[in-house]
Parts: structure tokens; C-alpha cells; sequence
């Protein structure tokens, strides 16, 4: 069970269609078209981002240091759905086409498209990406170690391709495609696969760490690429790491590129 220190300043708020508190702590929802999309509360905290040098299978650009995020904030408990996603946009360019897997193929461009017609059509939302360290924070749901889960993964709890497995793990199931969001244990703070399944969109543009601690960073002012997060279906059980960074041009999408709605303070 997880214990509130910080509590929203509103709560529930006027979009919420209902809210809630169970073992991962407090929630709201809205349902948009029949669609419902849960938000979990993510405290404000400090933490290590960025991985320790001996972790195995990391990169240069992981570098550890301290980052304090001085506000909490509201997270997708799970990826976009094409269900929500033809609610708003009313189409579907997914590969792996289903009501409750994550959309997919889509670009950091085209989620800026989704974000501001939701925002349009209900301005209280003000939903967003969330932060590259945002997402790590919410990731790793206190812990330190390589995944929100421990040391190493299994097929049965983060859906990657088991053909590559972390750091002298067993070779397992490569399923080839997504799964329905939710259908995977979720970490401490109810996030269902953050580890896996797509990568995920964030807001900042791809840069270089410093060693210096942080508070709330936002990432560099300009760049080429956009971070994506967490690993998906295709890659290897190190690209899932928590600390694990990727980036890509803002246009580019691929069958492996989803995101998470986060809301903005």
C-alpha cells in the first residue's frame, strides 16, 4: 500500500468522471466517448536519474545525478489505446490493430495533434507529455535498480523481445507484436507497462546529462530529436531499462512508437 504524504491541491477536479484510491495509491478518471483513461497521482520527490556505472548494458549518456521534482503530477496509468485515439482523431494507422492495445505509428508531431484537440474540447485537462525525467521518476516508483521490478525481466511481466535478454537472462517468448495495455503487472505506483510494449513519447528534445543535480528539468532549449522512453515489443530487455534514453526526429514514427498522457500544473 502506498502512503500519501503530498496530496493535489484539487481532488477530484471538475473533468473527473470518477476517482478513487486503491493499493497503488489515489486516481482519477475521465471518459471521453465511452473511452475511459485513468490518471495516477505521482508524488513530488527527489531521485537518482540516470543509471550507476556498473549497470550492466548501459550508455555514456545515462549519467547519473540527482533530480528533485518539486510539484507532483498526474500520469496515464496505461498508453494511449486506438480506442481513445479514434474517439478524438477518428482514424487508426496502428500495425497491430485492437480496440485496447496502444496506438501506435504515430509521431511526436501527430501526439502534439491529439494532445491540443483533447485540450480544445475539455481546456481543464491540460494534458501533455510528460518530462524525459518525469517519466523516469514515475518509472522507477521508488526504486534503483535496472527496472521497476528488480534486477532483471521475464516475458510474463514486460513484453520485449525475450530473443535478447538482459544481462545473462534466459531466452523467452518474443510475442512479435503489442499486447492490450494493462495486461501486464504494473509497477508500485500502477503504471501498467512502463517497461515494453511501445516506446514512449516525451516532451524534452534528446540531450546530453550533466552530473549536477537538477530541479524540475524540462531538457535542452532546442535539438533534432525527441526522447522516447522504455522500450518496446522489438527491442532487447537492456532497451527497457528505467534509464534506458532514446531519441528520434519528431516526424518519424514507427510501429513500435506509442506515448502516455501526463497533465500539466
Amino acid at each position: 500500500m502506498r502512503t500519501h504524504t503530498v496530496f493535489p491541491d484539487e481532488f477530484p477536479e471538475s473533468w473527473a468522471s470518477d476517482w478513487g484510491e486503491d493499493e497503488y495509491g489515489i486516481f482519477m478518471g475521465f471518459t471521453y466517448k465511452g473511452v475511459r483513461q485513468d490518471f495516477r497521482w505521482i508524488e513530488p520527490g527527489s531521485f537518482q536519474m540516470g543509471s550507476p556505472a556498473d549497470e550492466p548494458e548501459r550508455y555514456d549518456y545515462e549519467t547519473r545525478h540527482e533530480v528533485t521534482l518539486s510539484r507532483g503530477f498526474w500520469l496515464a496509468d496505461t498508453c494511449v489505446t486506438q480506442a481513445l485515439w479514434e474517439a478524438v482523431m477518428g482514424e487508426n494507422h496502428s500495425r497491430f490493430q485492437g480496440t485496447n492495445h496502444p496506438v501506435e505509428n504515430v509521431s511526436w508531431e501527430v501526439t502534439q495533434a491529439f494532445i491540443a484537440r483533447m485540450n480544445e474540447m475539455k481546456a481543464a485537462l491540460r494534458l501533455c507529455l510528460p518530462t524525459e525525467a518525469q517519466w523516469e521518476y514515475a518509472c522507477r516508483a521508488g526504486t534503483s535498480t535496472p527496472f521497476c521490478f528488480g534486477e532483471g525481466i521475464t516475458p510474463n511481466i514486460v513484453n520485449y523481445s525475450g530473443r535478447y535478454p538482459y544481462h545473462n537472462g534466459s531466452e523467452g517468448k518474443y510475442r512479435k507484436q503489442t499486447v492490450e495495455v494493462g495486461s501486464l503487472p504494473p509497477n508500485a505506483w500502477g503504471l501498467y507497462e512502463i517497461h515494453g510494449n511501445v516506446l514512449e513519447w516525451c516532451q524534452d528534445w534528446f540531450g546530453e546529462y550533466g552530473a549536477a543535480a537538477q530541479v524540475d528539468p524540462k531538457g535542452p532549449e532546442e535539438g533534432s530529436r525527441r526522447v522516447l522512453r522504455g522500450g518496446s515489443w522489438y527491442d532487447s530487455g537492456g532497451h527497457c531499462r528505467s534509464a534506458y534514453r532514446y531519441g528520434n526526429g519528431p516526424s518519424y514514427h514507427g510501429d513500435n512508437f506509442g506515448f502516455r498522457l501526463a497533465r500539466g500544473l
